[in-house]
């Protein structure tokens, strides 16, 4: 009796393709086209993937992704900041507020129909003779503030301490916990404008949540054991100009100073066994004081 001549096998995902290359952990025949290249020999698409899941994904020392080395949440800010920037431009008619505001062609900043309807305000009558401002319900000039510069000058001073503050936060911090951090420590600057300054001053910057970054860096530096002695100086330097340069909104500095010191200590000692749960809890108390107290002071105002 003939023996029957051995079958040529066939890859598992295409059977019309002969194939003597197997998955080196199934061990089933595929074709160049299903291939993976591992440490040793090939794999097919099943094996890769399952491989995957079992693999959990690269933490920062704070919980967060690695991504945030890219910087692309930095990056993102710095671009809404400039579109911004651009409509507020957009909004002006004329003058020097056509270049952003007034002063040295614009660089030195001024009022636009847009600073105006997004700057933190208390309560006061617009340009249009209509009663404007958080008291009355303009909750959104809380976070708009933030975003929005008078003049490019303003803008440039911003986004160079963003660049130097926001890439080395987001790399420890991951994208999600530096988002949290940049706009919880501008909204709690903007808030203390709003609980500490005249009622019909408006104040707009990113600032408030730069010196939020600024008492961020120092505290997750400080915990990461590096050295934080160049920090220092510059910080107690911008306090200096806050307080010292007329003009500048010195509860909002002041604010988003604290907000961000508090909020970063939530981020960098939360317990390592339930982090992401404290750090969303600590979050998410924080958002509820500035809540509270952002009602408080728009009853003072209104009675």
């Amino acid at each position: 009796m003939s023996e029957s001549p051995p079958t040529t096998p066939v890859c598992y995902r295409h059977p019309g393709r002969e194939t003597y290359v197997r998955c080196t952990r199934c061990d089933r025949p595929i074709c160049p086209d299903c291939m993976r290249d591992a440490s040793v020999g090939h794999q097919c698409p099943e094996c890769v993937d399952e491989g995957r899941r079992s693999v959990r994904p690269a933490r920062t020392a704070f919980g967060g992704g690695t991504a945030g080395r890219h910087g692309y949440v930095t990056k993102a800010l710095i671009a809404l900041n400039v579109l911004f920037l651009l409509a507020s431009i957009a909004s002006a008619r004329g003058g020097d507020a056509a270049v952003g505001g007034s002063g040295f062609g614009g660089l030195m900043g001024g009022s636009t129909p847009l600073t105006e309807w997004g700057a933190v305000l208390g309560r006061a009558y617009l340009s249009d003779f209509t009663l404007g401002g958080i008291a009355e319900g303009q909750w959104y000039r809380l976070v708009t503030a933030m975003f929005l510069h008078y003049g490019v000058l303003h803008l440039l001073l911003n986004m160079w301490a963003l660049w130097v503050l926001g890439r080395s936060l987001e790399a420890n911090l991951g994208r999600v916990r530096f988002a949290a951090l940049y706009l919880i420590a501008g909204l709690g600057g903007n808030v203390a404008a709003y609980l500490f300054s005249s009622p019909r001053a408006a104040t707009v910057g990113a600032s408030t949540a730069v010196f939020g970054l600024f008492a961020a860096l120092i505290i997750i530096e400080r915990k990461l054991g590096r050295d934080i002695s160049r920090i220092i100086p510059i910080l107690v330097i911008n306090l200096v100009f806050t307080l010292a340069v007329p003009g500048i909104s010195i509860p909002g500095h002041l604010g988003g100073l604290v907000v961000g010191a508090l909020m970063a200590l939530v981020l960098a000692y939360a317990p390592r066994s339930r982090r992401t749960l404290v750090q969303v809890t600590g979050g998410a108390l924080i958002l509820l004081i500035l809540l509270a107290l952002v009602l408080f002071r728009t009853a003072a105002l209104l009675t």
